[in-house]
C-alpha cells in the first residue's frame, strides 16, 4: 500500500500574490470549495495580519469548507500569531504556519540577528502558536541555502517546542534536486526527534526545477508537498499541483500518493486560470493546451494505433473528455452546457441564456470557439453581475492615413457623457477621451496584449495596470477587436480605482 503524501495547497496565499491574480473574498470562496472537492488536504487561506482583507477571507473560508486544515501564515511574531487564531476560530481543522529565515543572508541581512537568536525566536512563536492550536507549522525560510548542520537544530529545537510540520522551503528556487533531495536526507538521519513530525517542502521555480525538487525531498522522506494550482506564484512561480500527483501516479514504484481526485484537474486549473486572469501556458505540463495534443504526423499515427505510443496519461485521468463537440453559430444551449460542464462551471438558466448570447455574437465572428474563448464569456457575463459603476457605451474609432481619433460614450453612475480625442493610435485617443471625462489623474503604467488561441479572428486578452496617486491597480479585458478590449481593460481599472466624474 502507498503512503500518502499529504497535499498543501497554497494557491490562495502564495498563489494570489502574483500582480494581477488578486481575488475578493467571494471568489476565494468559491476557489476554496474547487481544492475541497479536488481533494487538497491543507488549505493555506491566508496571512491575516497582512490585511483585513486576507484576516476576513480566512474567517470566511473557515466557515465554507469543512474537510480541508484551513491555515494561516504568520512571522515569528506573536501578534501575527493572535490574529490568524482569531481568524481561524471557526474551522474545524485549523493550523497556524509560523516561521522564520535561517539562511546566513536572512539572518544576517535581512533580520539582522545571530543564529542563536534565530532559534529562540522560532522557538518562542511555536510554542506560542501552540496556544491556540495543536496542529502547528513552522517554516525554515529560505532553508534551500541554509546550512545543514545549524538547519537541523533549528528544526530539532522546534519539533521540541510543539511543532508537528516542518517546512523546509527552497525559498529563491535555488537549488538542484540532488542537493535539495541530499538536505531532507540528512534531516531525516541527523534530527533525532524527525519521527515526532512531518517534513514538508514548498519549491519556488525560478530555475525551472520546483516540481523535481518537490519529487526528490519526497523521494527521501518528505510526506507533505506545498503547491499551487497551475504553479502559480511570485516570480517564475510555485511547485505545481498538478505535476506532483500525476508524477506520482505514473511512478507507482515510488509508493506514495495523494487523495487528489485527478479527474478535477483540468477543470479546476481552468477555473483558476479564468477567475486570476492568469493564462495557462499552452505547452503547460498535464492541463496546458497542447499537453494531449499531437501534430507531428508520426506522433500522430503511432498514437492512434496505440495511445500509450506517446502519451504517458490518459487524458480522462485528468479530466479531458475525448470526444469533442465542435461549436458553431449552429450549436444550441445543450451543446454549450454540456462543454462548459466539462471545463468546470455549472451555470444557472439565466448565467446560461447571458453565456449563449455572448456565445452566439463571438460564434458569427469566428469559425468555431475553442475552451479559451468559453473561458473569456463566461468571465465577462459573471463580471457583468457585479455592478461596475463606469461602463464603456459606445466606441468609434478613425486611424489609418488619417490622425487616430476616439469618440466614446462612456456611463458613469446614472449619466452618460460623451468625449472625442486624437492620440498616437487608437487606443491612445480612447484612454485619453476617457481621461477627459474624470476628476483624477490617472496613468497606464503596463499594457500587455495576449492572443487567446492563434489568428486574427481569436480573441484578445488585455492586460493594463493603471496608477492613481500612490494606488496601483489592474484591469483586464477580452476581445476579438483589440482595440475594444484595450480601453475595455482601462476602464476595469477606473472601476477598481473608483475615480469620480468630472463635473463641468
Amino acid at each position: 500500500m502507498s503512503e500518502k503524501l499529504f497535499i498543501f495547497d497554497t494557491t490562495l496565499r502564495d498563489g494570489e500574490q502574483v500582480p494581477g491574480c488578486q481575488l475578493n473574498t467571494i471568489e476565494k470562496i468559491e476557489v476554496a470549495r474547487a481544492l475541497e472537492e479536488l481533494g487538497v488536504d491543507i488549505l493555506e487561506a491566508g496571512f491575516p495580519i497582512s490585511s483585513p482583507g486576507d484576516f476576513n477571507s480566512v474567517r470566511e473560508i473557515s466557515k465554507a469548507v469543512s474537510n480541508p486544515t484551513i491555515c494561516a501564515l504568520t512571522r515569528a511574531v506573536q501578534k501575527d500569531i493572535d490574529v490568524a487564531a482569531d481568524a481561524l476560530a471557526l474551522a474545524k481543522h485549523k493550523r497556524i504556519h509560523t516561521g522564520i529565515g535561517v539562511s546566513h543572508s536572512h539572518i544576517y541581512d535581512k533580520l539582522k540577528s545571530t543564529p542563536e537568536e534565530i532559534i529562540e525566536r522560532a522557538v518562542a512563536a511555536v510554542k506560542h502558536a501552540k496556544k491556540y492550536v495543536e496542529d502547528v507549522e513552522f517554516y525554515a525560510e529560505d532553508a534551500g541555502r541554509a546550512d545543514n548542520e545549524y538547519l537541523a537544530r533549528v528544526i530539532e529545537a522546534v519539533i521540541k517546542a510543539g511543532a508537528t510540520v516542518v517546512n523546509i522551503p527552497d525559498t529563491t528556487g535555488y537549488c538542484l534536486p540532488q542537493e535539495y533531495g541530499r538536505k531532507i536526507k540528512y534531516l531525516m538521519e541527523n534530527v533525532g526527534n524527525i519521527h515526532k513530525a512531518i517534513i514538508s517542502t514548498h519549491c519556488h521555480n525560478d530555475l525551472g526545477m520546483a516540481t523535481a525538487n518537490t519529487l526528490e525531498a519526497v523521494i527521501n522522506g518528505a510526506r507533505q508537498a506545498e503547491v499551487t494550482i497551475n504553479g502559480i506564484g511570485e516570480r517564475a512561480g510555485n511547485t505545481s499541483l498538478e505535476e506532483v500527483v500525476m508524477a506520482l501516479r505514473c511512478h507507482k514504484h515510488l509508493n506514495v500518493d495523494t487523495s487528489i481526485n485527478s479527474k478535477l484537474l483540468t477543470s479546476t486549473s481552468r477555473m483558476v486560470a479564468s477567475m486570476m486572469n492568469m493564462p495557462v501556458q499552452a505547452n503547460k505540463a498535464i492541463v496546458g493546451r497542447n499537453a494531449f495534443a499531437h501534430s507531428s504526423g508520426i506522433h500522430q499515427d503511432g498514437v492512434l494505433k496505440s495511445r500509450e505510443s506517446y502519451e504517458i496519461i490518459n487524458p480522462v485521468d485528468v479530466g479531458l473528455d475525448e470526444s469533442v463537440i465542435a461549436l458553431t453559430a449552429r450549436s444550441g444551449r445543450a451543446a454549450l452546457n454540456h462543454r462548459l460542464e466539462l471545463l468546470g462551471f455549472k451555470l444557472e438558466q439565466k448565467e446560461l441564456d447571458e453565456v449563449y448570447a455572448k456565445f452566439l455574437e463571438l460564434a458569427d465572428k469566428k469559425k468555431d470557439v475553442r475552451d479559451d474563448d468559453l473561458l473569456y464569456l463566461v468571465g465577462a457575463a459573471t463580471g457583468e453581475k457585479v455592478g461596475k459603476r463606469i461602463k464603456l457605451k459606445y466606441l468609434q474609432i478613425l486611424t489609418g492615413t488619417l490622425i487616430p481619433t476616439a469618440t466614446v460614450i462612456v456611463k458613469i453612475g446614472d449619466s452618460e457623457r460623451t468625449a472625442t480625442c486624437t492620440g498616437n493610435g487608437p487606443v491612445d485617443a480612447a484612454v485619453k477621451a476617457i481621461k477627459t471625462l474624470i476628476n483624477e489623474t490617472v496613468q497606464i503604467t503596463e499594457f500587455l496584449i495576449q492572443a487567446m488561441n492563434k489568428g486574427s479572428d481569436d480573441v484578445g486578452r488585455v492586460h493594463v495596470q493603471v496608477k492613481c496617486g500612490s494606488m496601483l491597480v489592474h484591469g483586464f479585458s477580452a476581445n476579438t477587436d483589440v482595440v475594444k478590449a484595450a480601453v475595455e481593460a482601462f476602464v476595469d481599472g477606473l472601476n477598481l480605482l473608483n475615480v469620480t466624474e468630472k463635473t463641468e
